[in-house]
């Protein structure tokens, strides 16, 4: 009865056109940039370009996979965010399981969760981190990259308050057959958890793939930069000489870097929706504990 009311309907109604609006005001942008991707050189730098392409062709997609510092980016960025988010995953996941136990069965826990709360308020700070990288002779590696960010407390948090809502009746069956802490954490929790777990990464996917200062910190060589520290450097700071003279000679650099944000983006754009059926039902179960 409650959905058939005048008032819920009109609500609804305004709920939906303005959800509507808003996203198209923030794809417009994604969708201009994608048309002057697909435009020839003179309209695109004489501004003509609105929402449709002047002058199709894929001569800007074309020059940028011509560039070998690109395609090097893209696949750094590649093995980064497939690497960092499983690295990620696994020792935030058993942190959580670890933490997520009273202290009947883990005596030390409030020692442990407040070792990880305290790193949220305080941290060593920039040039530390560097030295540290330094030292341990991780400079100009993949690893620079994926270390530094593996553990983030605030995931620990999100993992532990779900997996507390794990009915302590199916672990107690576990270890009655037999099961280990091990056993029912990989047969028990992970199934049970999915929402959350894709949540997690689908988070922490976007914070690899768009972590761009990092990359201008810890690599030297632009062979090994990933993809959004090139692109950073290529558009923000408007330095071209990552490229080919070939390639963008008699080229629009508008149109070229517009092909470039749009690949980079993309990514993300796919995999996102793949995704997002879990991320509601992941951010808010465990939020509430009964």
């Amino acid at each position: 009865m409650y959905h058939k009311t005048v008032s819920y309907r009109l609500f609804s109604t305004f709920n939906n056109v303005l959800l509507t609006v808003i996203s198209i005001v923030c794809l417009l942008p994604l969708y201009h940039l994608l048309m002057v991707s697909l435009s020839s050189s003179a309209p695109a730098n004489a501004g003509l370009v609105t929402f449709w392409p002047v002058g199709f062709t894929f001569e800007a997609y074309a020059k940028t996979f011509e560039n070998a510092n690109f395609l090097s980016s893209l696949w750094v960025s590649v093995q980064r965010t497939v690497l960092g988010t499983a690295f990620a995953m696994i020792i935030n996941a058993v942190a959580a399981y670890a933490l997520s136990k009273d202290s009947r069965v883990f005596r030390t826990r409030n020692i442990y969760l407040w070792y990880f709360v305290v790193t949220m308020l305080f941290n060593g700070g920039l040039i530390p981190g560097y030295i540290l990288i330094l030292k341990l002779g991780l400079m100009n590696t993949l690893m620079a990259l994926i270390l530094p960010v593996t553990v983030s407390v605030y995931n620990v948090i999100l993992l532990l308050n779900f997996f507390r809502t794990v009915p302590k009746e199916l672990e107690e069956a576990a270890f009655i057959d037999g099961a280990s802490h091990m056993r029912s954490f990989v047969s028990i929790y992970l199934p049970i958890s999915m929402p959350a777990i894709a949540t997690i990464s689908l988070f922490t996917m976007v914070m690899h793939w768009n972590a761009y200062f990092d990359g201008l910190i810890y690599i030297k060589e632009s062979m090994d930069l990933p993809l959004a520290s090139f692109l950073q450097t290529v558009i923000v700071q408007a330095d071209m000489s990552k490229f080919d003279p070939s390639i963008v000679a008699n080229k629009s650099q508008r149109t070229l870097r517009a092909s470039q944000i749009f690949i980079g983006a993309l990514p993300i754009l796919v995999v996102y929706p793949i995704l997002q059926r879990y991320f509601v039902k992941g951010i808010v179960i465990g939020a509430v504990k009964e």
